[in-house]
């Protein structure tokens, strides 16, 4: 008689945040028992943070714990406990603009954070760890779409500082203890439980409620929308597709795969960019109503526009994100109705 395969621990961070609450959502699907830890602050609503975090628990395989990933040795006593198979890091200070204002939040949570957590997963290996990078790390780069293999050295936002500053952190750790590590840049995420400061959540209330919304650099935007499930799907792509150190010291053509350690960066993007006011279009069509539009100047720290070339995660996986703008759209707004009662 065979005994069952033990269940897979994965431990997720920012476990009740909007991309978190999907990643988690997804793999106990999956089988796996998940522990995931958030704080539970009030960046934005809190209700919106509890209730993802009490859906999961509605599950037996999922363990929530409630503190902030940056207190001294908190990570490295659940590793302890646990021995994770599997690491993914999202949680951290969100916000372009909010950085500018209280970019020491930024330091306490990306930066104390995340080197709490690689010390944990240098003491208690994981057979794979992934951490959430983003695409504003691409900075003032204006070839697109952007690439893997492109040069990263020009953030526009403390925020973006913060998480090139992560990908260098985590590329030292794989190289001093060959721990195998996949940077996931992802690109203006949306859908359904979506957060209250990005542009989709802002708008569809202003709306609904009849108020103007703000539109940035005079509506002259684009950005690269990936649906949440669509990201979901490839970080669970990634987490079996470990990088490997090369031997030869060479990187594949094309692949960020570093050339003295066991990282690579890897774009989760639609690979598609749209203009700001398509985006909108799009907002009004699901509402039924029309907007109030109040053009803007271009706010400090943001990029006119960003787009990913995603053929590194295709030829890894097998997979690129494929959900349009007026489907994702109309998932939120249906959602964002039925939370609301609207």
């Amino acid at each position: 008689m065979t005994t069952p395969a033990p269940q897979p621990v994965a431990f997720v961070t920012g476990a009740a945040g909007f991309i978190g609450f999907h990643l988690c959502t997804r793999l106990l699907a999956d089988g796996f028992r998940v522990v995931g830890i958030d704080s539970l602050n009030d960046y934005y609503d809190v209700a919106l943070k509890q209730r993802r975090q009490s859906m999961l628990l509605q599950n037996p395989s999922f363990t929530a714990i409630t503190a902030k990933i940056e207190e001294p040795n908190r990570l490295m006593d659940l590793f302890e406990e646990y021995r994770f198979d599997v690491v993914v890091h999202l949680a951290a200070q969100a916000g372009v603009r909010y950085s500018i204002d209280n970019p020491r939040a930024y330091v306490e949570a990306n930066l104390v954070g995340t080197f709490e957590l690689l010390e944990a997963i240098r003491a208690y290996p994981p057979r794979h760890s992934l951490l959430a990078s983003t695409s504003s790390v691409y900075g003032a780069n204006t070839d697109m779409p952007y690439r893997e293999t492109d040069k990263v050295d020009t953030q526009m936002s403390f925020y973006a500082a913060t998480k090139k500053s992560n990908e260098m952190m985590a590329h030292s750790y794989a190289h001093l203890y060959d721990l195998p590590i996949t940077m996931f840049r992802f690109f203006t995420v949306y859908g359904p439980w979506g957060r209250p400061d990005m542009a989709l959540f802002k708008f569809t209330k202003a709306i609904l409620n009849g108020d103007p919304i703000d539109i940035y650099n005079n509506g002259e935007m684009q950005r690269d929308f990936t649906y949440v499930t669509d990201l979901v799907q490839g970080i669970r792509l990634l987490i079996d597709t470990p990088p490997v150190r090369p031997d030869d010291g060479v990187s594949p053509d094309g692949d960020s795969l570093s050339t003295v350690a066991p990282w690579r960066a890897v774009n989760v993007g639609n690979s598609n960019s749209v203009p700001l006011l398509d985006f909108v279009d799009a907002i009004e069509k699901a509402l039924g109503r029309k907007a109030i539009r109040n053009m803007m100047p271009m706010q400090a720290g943001d990029v006119p526009a960003t787009w990913a070339d995603a053929g590194l995660l295709n030829e890894l996986t097998g997979y690129v994100p494929t959900t349009d703008i007026q489907h994702g759209v109309q998932a939120f707004v249906d959602w964002y109705r039925d939370y609301y009662e609207i």
